[in-house]
């Protein structure tokens, strides 16, 4: 009784979770723009006990304000696992200043965080994660599920990143046993988020599409490919021309392309992981770059979206540039 009481609350939920479509406001959009500029990075999130950091988280952290402020960043993405290992209790919890807050100070990090949740955030209350938005300058998380849209300055392109919640889509995992996700809790907030980002993707016109999750649809690591988003997501991102999917989950980096996809893994803001148990499980020929080596001290990408192209270019912590691939924009049939 409890839990067909639980699963009716949360199938009703996700009625608040969509986001109106908007432009967001891009800072500095000079008339010598033409260009958007932002980091991606995973996994990041400190551990719950004193100092709530690890030499990793700082030493990318430090990395990521030097390439922002040395190539530019309009904004960060968040890929999941922000609070580790159980994410946090409330609106009100420490951890958003003491892993959060007081880690990236730079003032080239002091712009937009865009966020969604990963498996440890639902281990704890992703709902004060939503909302802490009202509380900080720059934490944006809207709800488990949003789209964003800008306008890349001075060219009449756009750009779209679908956020996903991908613990909702295919369940929670354990990754201190290795377990897959068993299936989302109540299959009817997974179908409403899926009937929803396939309305935002059949729908889009942006030149540039990107959608992006926690979980991989492909990794050669340790959790290796999800086989919940092969079977659900892979195919929509295929039909509807998707540029790039970002995730994290795998502590490494890794670059996947496959069928037109470019797949972003960016998991080594906190931990690294040079795990390559998966290396056979993903199509022949379509791994371009892996590192999960603990000599790079972490890792993150930055990507520019220009009105033809989007570079994305994978940083090591130590400072430098690892691997750099170029993506076109989308073709309309």
């Amino acid at each position: 009784m409890a839990f067909a009481l639980l699963s009716i609350l949360i199938a009703a939920i996700p009625v608040t979770y969509c986001y109106p479509t908007t432009f967001q406001d891009l800072e500095g959009n000079g008339r010598n723009r033409t260009s958007i500029k932002f980091l991606a990075v995973g996994d990041w999130g400190g551990v719950p006990l004193p100092p709530y950091v690890t030499p990793v988280q700082l030493t990318t952290a430090k990395e990521m304000s030097r390439v922002a402020e040395q190539m530019g960043a309009d904004f960060v993405l968040a890929l999941g696992d922000n609070f580790y290992f159980r994410g946090v209790d409330s609106v009100d919890s420490p951890r958003f200043q003491e892993t959060f807050e007081t880690v990236y100070t730079a003032k080239s990090l002091r712009v937009p965080w865009y966020v969604l949740a990963g498996n440890h955030d639902h281990k704890g209350n992703v709902k004060a994660q939503i909302e802490y938005t009202q509380k900080s300058d720059r934490w944006k998380f809207p709800s488990y599920y949003y789209e964003l849209n800008f306008r890349i300055p001075n060219t009449g392109k756009t750009l779209t990143i679908i956020m996903l919640d991908t613990v909702l889509l295919c369940g929670n995992s354990n990754d201190f046993v290795d377990e897959k996700p068993g299936g989302p809790l109540c299959a009817a907030v997974a179908n409403r988020q899926l009937t929803w980002l396939q309305e935002r993707l059949a729908r889009s016109k942006a030149d540039f599409l990107l959608v992006a999750g926690h979980y991989p649809v492909w990794s050669v690591s340790e959790h290796g490919p999800t086989e919940c988003l092969l079977q659900s997501l892979h195919p929509l991102l295929i039909k509807y021309n998707v540029t790039a999917y970002l995730c994290g989950h795998d502590h490494n980096l890794q670059y996947i392309e496959e069928s037109g996809v470019g797949y972003v893994v960016s998991g080594a803001g906190n931990f690294l992981d040079p795990d390559i148990r998966h290396w056979n499980h993903i199509p022949k020929g379509s791994l371009k770059f892996f590192t999960g080596q603990a000599s790079t001290l972490g890792g993150f990408v930055h990507a520019e979206v220009t009105k033809d192209k989007m570079f994305v270019t994978f940083f090591q912590a130590k400072g430098t540039s690892l691997y750099r691939t170029v993506l076109s924009q989308r073709e309309f049939n």
